[in-house]
């Protein structure tokens, strides 16, 4: 069961997650253009809940096996494809292997002074905060408005 919630958790996190960009003048390092992983979940040992830890521990656990189950490709045209295979990973024994399926959804999105916009499936538009520091991107896992996410964290993503 806790799985499954750490596979919801990263795949509603990676979703939220991602956004815009704007086309102006920015340079690479703050330029949202580009293929984005979810690659670490930061949490507070201290206030995290197991949850919490476990879903860092699953993501942590995948990325080291090059498993990228979250990846948002932001283009210039204002597009993004979000790639998600959390609901598809599935326990053998003790691995989990890297999932073979994934769900692609293409929308808008708007990136600009650090808040990335973006419509959802159910064409509601999402707004959250992130930071880009060269090729990471960092967003308030708080901000994803998870259930059971109380303590927060931040959800890394790099750009490939």
């Amino acid at each position: 069961m806790k799985i499954k919630f750490l596979l919801l958790f990263l795949a509603t996190g990676l979703f939220f997650s991602c956004s815009s960009d704007s086309d102006d003048d920015n340079s690479k390092e703050d330029s949202i253009v580009g293929v984005w992983q979810a690659y670490e979940l930061k949490v507070n040992n201290d206030t995290a809940s197991d949850d919490e830890k476990n879903a860092r521990d699953l993501l942590a656990y995948l990325t080291a096996k090059e498993c990228y189950v979250l990846s948002f490709e932001f283009k210039a045209d204002l597009t993004v494809t979000i790639e998600n295979s959390v609901e598809y990973l599935e326990r053998d024994g003790f691995d989990i292997p890297c999932p073979t399926e994934k769900d692609t959804e293409t929308t808008v999105y708007v990136y600009a002074d650090g808040t990335l916009t973006y419509t959802d499936e159910d064409q509601q538009e999402i707004s959250v905060d992130v930071t880009i520091d060269g090729d990471i991107m960092t967003v308030d896992a708080a901000d994803l408005d998870i259930p059971n996410l109380s303590a927060g964290g931040q959800l890394l993503f790099k750009r490939k």
